[in-house]
């Protein structure tokens, strides 16, 4: 019996925009467009509503942002993924949705392969963060803590865990991972919630701020 599609909730205060993500997203045969939200107030309505799997916020709406409307959400339904979706590449911004519980950001001038991406790893429980956005959070967090931060010891993961964390932090989604270590997607998901076991983390954040104090990343 096939898997069924990921169930998406569209958010933003613009109706053409919704219109062509809708049209991108009911082409694909596993993601099914259940609502669309075109305020901040809606979307956290619809949200506790439908329970979708995947919500793509916009972060600039009326009502309440897509920064508040996250925080709001993730509150109140931890299981539901979010990606923002937005017109702004600033730094704050993608460091705000992040911290605010988003799984994923996406800017909206970014190909329409990158959106359908960032969906199904979200619906998978991963990450998906663009490679530069990825440098931005990095680059973020230096300027924060002047390069140096305490965290948890690197001898307690394998090789093979210090792959796959580098590759995470690359902005590499689990299949790629999987591919590029020629093992399978559940073994890239076994090796992160190992990974996050083991360091007494919980999210890509973390990990980005573990992989940069071990030095396990370049900061361009």
């Amino acid at each position: 019996m096939p898997d069924s599609p990921v169930r998406v909730v569209i958010a933003d205060d613009h109706d053409i925009v919704r219109a062509g993500i809708r049209m991108l997203l009911e082409a694909q045969p596993d993601i099914e467009v259940i609502g669309e939200a075109s305020d901040g107030k809606e979307i956290i309505q619809l949200a506790n509503s439908l329970q979708p799997d995947v919500i793509l916020m916009d972060i600039s709406m009326p009502g309440a942002t897509g920064i508040e409307a996250t925080r709001t959400i993730k509150s109140a339904n931890p299981g539901i993924e979010i990606v923002g979706l937005t017109m702004h590449a600033e730094d704050r911004y993608f460091f705000q949705m992040l911290q605010a519980g988003a799984s994923g950001y996406v800017v909206k001038g970014a190909a329409p392969q990158e959106l359908l991406d960032a969906v199904r790893a979200a619906s998978r429980g991963e990450a998906y963060i663009h490679p530069s956005l990825a440098r931005k959070l990095i680059g973020d967090y230096m300027s924060r803590t002047g390069g140096t931060a305490e965290n948890p010891t690197i001898q307690s993961l394998t090789q093979r865990e210090i792959e796959v964390l580098r590759l995470i932090v690359d902005g590499k989604t689990g299949r790629e991972i999987a591919e590029d270590l020629n093992i399978s997607p559940n073994t890239v998901e076994r090796h992160r919630q190992n990974i996050m076991g083991k360091l007494g983390l919980h999210n890509r954040t973390e990990l980005v701020k573990y992989a940069i104090s071990k030095g396990l990343v370049e900061v361009e």
